[in-house]
């Protein structure tokens, strides 16, 4: 009787839909009949069938590397592949539940009307993930990361075991160091947005500020980058193990705690926070881009002041938003002493019409102001 070769696997119909991704080379004759869980012979009598999967993975793994997938879950069909993307197994495929399989043969299908696009694997073969080990071991890549959970915001150690994108191992580490800790809570902060845990406001008058000293010659201060911001947000995060425990702190105070002395000392020469008025110890300098700083407060606290506060030095006047009892601007000006010579008299008729309870003296330069509300 002549004997006949084992049929090969069947030849795909030809369509416009489909494209064949992975060509078989020499290696088409050895596996067929051997590819998806098909065994016809052994190269040594009395191999078991397990030797001979395990010889074909082998073989298979050795030639083609590249075309290793990880089966997304359990009994699923949907593949990762190692070089990246994803692919499908065909639903006739025998290799039901192994994790991991060679992609022996796939074809690429375009979308059409409602059939998924994408890699559809006609032939693949199950190995292990000791195969890798075995054939490629200089492919494994171990590391350590910091994993954050989503709902808790509590960090772990995680040792990783990867193949290309596969995760092949993924398991705790043991505890983790203050410095790693700190270094992943700042990350995971910057990328959750930092209005969840600062006054951004605050933070942003701060580099501003920053930035207007270091214009007019500030020595030791330079803009604030986001590195500068995310070297602050880890020294918050020392010895903190969740996100939730960074939400309130003080960036501002520890970017300025962050600057030498000197720097501090500079910065508060340069570009006051506040300044001061006879009518209010502490007024907040606002510091814009392109924009000369200013201060807003009651035209009643600038009595008794000749010419208005400045900055840099004293190189640079402070823009001055004078304020009716309505907290309404009634005149914007860097020149105080002109204010009052030119634009005071007739103002103050005008207000004292509006506001007969304020006292509004002659002469605003020279004036007392009144005493300073109490706050309730």
């Amino acid at each position: 009787t002549q004997s006949k070769s084992p049929p090969g696997p069947p030849v795909p119909p030809k369509s416009n839909a489909a494209c064949s991704v992975f060509a078989f080379g020499p290696l088409d004759q050895f596996a067929r009949g051997s590819v998806d869980g098909t065994v016809v012979s052994s190269s040594e009598p009395g191999a078991s069938l397990v030797d001979e999967e395990d010889a074909l993975g082998l073989a298979l793994l050795a030639g083609f590397p590249d075309r290793v997938a990880q089966r997304r879950s359990v009994r699923s069909r949907r593949l990762k592949l190692a070089e990246g993307g994803e692919a499908e197994l065909a639903e006739e495929s025998a290799v039901r539940e192994a994790p991991l399989v060679v992609c022996v043969r796939a074809l690429e299908r375009r979308a059409e009307g409602r059939r998924r696009g994408g890699v559809r694997v006609r032939y693949a073969h199950a190995i292990e993930a000791e195969h890798l080990a075995e054939v490629v071991p200089e492919a494994l890549v171990e590391s350590r990361h910091v994993h954050l959970d989503a709902e808790t915001g509590r960090l772990t150690a995680r040792a990783q075991l990867r193949f290309g994108a596969l995760v092949l191992e993924d398991e705790e580490a043991g505890a983790l160091g203050d410095a790693e800790a700190a270094e992943a809570l700042a990350d995971a902060a910057l990328a959750a947005g930092l209005p969840r845990f600062v006054d951004v406001d605050a933070l942003e008058a701060y580099r501003r500020r920053v930035a207007f000293a270091s214009a007019q010659g500030g020595e030791g201060l330079t803009a604030l980058d986001d590195a500068a911001i995310r070297s602050a947000l880890v020294a918050l995060a020392w010895g903190r193990r969740n996100l939730k425990d960074l939400e309130g702190v003080d960036l501002v105070a520890a970017l300025r705690s962050a600057l030498p002395g000197d720097a501090r000392a500079v910065l508060q020469r340069l570009a006051p926070a506040t300044v001061a008025l006879p009518g209010r110890r502490a007024v907040p300098v606002t510091y814009e881009v392109e924009r000369d700083p200013w201060i807003a407060s009651r035209l009643q606290d600038f009595f008794g002041l000749a010419e208005g506060p400045r900055v840099a030095d004293g190189r640079v006047p402070l823009v001055l938003h004078l304020l009716a009892p309505n907290r309404r601007a009634v005149q914007v000006t860097t020149d105080l002493r002109g204010f009052w010579a030119r634009h005071y008299p007739s103002l103050r008729r005008e207000l004292g019409r509006r506001y007969p309870k304020h006292a509004w003296p002659e002469d605003g330069a020279t004036a007392s102001p009144p005493a300073p509300r109490r706050r309730r």
